[in-house]
């Protein structure tokens, strides 16, 4: 397995226990109040889980599985998917700064614009990677 694959998905596995924390406080706070203040991670809840823990596990299923031209190395068009996996990253943390603690609209909107230019640069990536059975 490659090692891109490698931290795509160990990074998705921990986005996926801090998703479950979080979870696990809203839902404790339904039934004992905690604080009035928690509701205001339910975003950073679904950020996890929706961006870093299924986005990112595909994305490194995705890097591993998808067949590649062998004539040609994988390193010049892993670049992209590099990018892509520091750009998805640094984007969730904007997202969550900017609804959980209230950075601004303009910290969210970066966010957001992080993250779809991830997509874009790993849809780069495997663009070509995409093939029929015949490889062609």
């Amino acid at each position: 397995m490659p090692h891109l694959s490698q931290w795509l998905i160990h990074t998705a596995l921990i986005y996926l226990l801090l998703g479950f924390t979080v979870g696990a406080l809203l839902l404790t706070h339904k039934g004992i109040p905690l604080h009035p203040a928690l509701w205001g991670w339910l975003p950073t809840h679904i950020e996890f889980l929706l961006m870093g823990w299924t986005v990112q596990l595909t994305m490194g299923v995705a890097f591993w599985i998808l067949p590649r031209y062998w004539k040609k190395p994988r390193r010049p068009r892993a670049l992209l998917a590099y990018i892509a996996f520091i750009l998805l990253n640094f984007g969730i943390w904007l997202v969550v700064a900017g609804t959980t603690f209230h950075a601004g609209p303009g910290v969210l909107l970066g966010g957001r614009v992080v993250e779809v230019g991830a997509i874009l640069f790993f849809a780069l990536h495997v663009w070509n990677r995409v093939v029929t059975r015949d490889g062609a």
